[in-house]
């Protein structure tokens, strides 16, 4: 397997500085907040409301029909609505991710979406930042009819290491724009000669852990 630097990681740029590498992991730990504050605030709030509710409209008395209609609507509008709260959380950063680790996140996701995404992992973690990149990157990429994809991610000497197989070009792109200033490299297969179909083969992502 002949590996090489992706067009994002050429080895003769420097290095993403330690002060830039701080800012962005400090706003991976943003987005982590900004879901949490989400999930166990304002959803949490419309979930109770939509309980209450609930309650409510099973007191109505029956004969007062068109009460009860009026608060069921109101409980879909809020089930709508915490629904969205879920949605918007997740295109922040997923609570399984955060829960879970980058593994159980990228199959959850494949199985939600029915996406063509093969994932082993050793069930450890990285931290909010590492992971994170790798799995927006994947998303995009996927998003972008990338697939189908084998993903293998481990932790190795400080780092996570993310090997994707079955790769496009634009996969390697993704993972290089997330990785390198968080002070990661990618590294992709070179296509054989003669090669036109833009297939890769693999693709190995290093980011350092927290």
């Amino acid at each position: 397997m002949r590996l090489e630097p992706a067009p994002s990681d050429d080895p003769t740029l420097p290095a993403a500085p330690e002060a830039r590498r701080r800012r962005e992991r400090e706003q991976w730990q943003v987005r982590r907040r900004l879901e949490r504050q989400l999930h166990d605030g304002a959803a949490l709030r419309a979930s109770a409301l939509a309980l209450q509710l609930g309650l409510f409209r099973h007191r109505v008395p029956e004969a007062d029909q068109e009460l009860r209609d009026a608060i069921g609507a109101l409980q879909d509008e809020l089930h709508a609505v915490l629904q969205e709260l879920r949605e918007v959380a997740a295109q922040i950063y997923p609570p399984v991710l955060d829960e879970a680790g980058l593994g159980p996140a990228l199959r959850d996701l494949a199985e939600r979406r029915d996406l063509p995404l093969r994932v082993r992992d050793d069930g450890g973690r990285c931290g909010a930042a590492a992971e994170g990149a790798v799995y927006f990157a994947l998303v995009d990429a996927l998003a972008a009819g990338a697939g189908p994809l084998e993903v293998t991610v481990r932790g190795e000497a400080g780092e996570l290491v993310a090997t994707v197989s079955g790769a496009v070009p634009e996969v390697r792109e993704l993972l290089a724009d997330r990785a390198r200033p968080l002070g990661g490299t990618v590294l992709g297969d070179v296509p054989a000669a003669g090669d036109e179909t833009g297939v890769g083969g693999t693709i190995v992502a290093r980011i350092p852990c927290e």
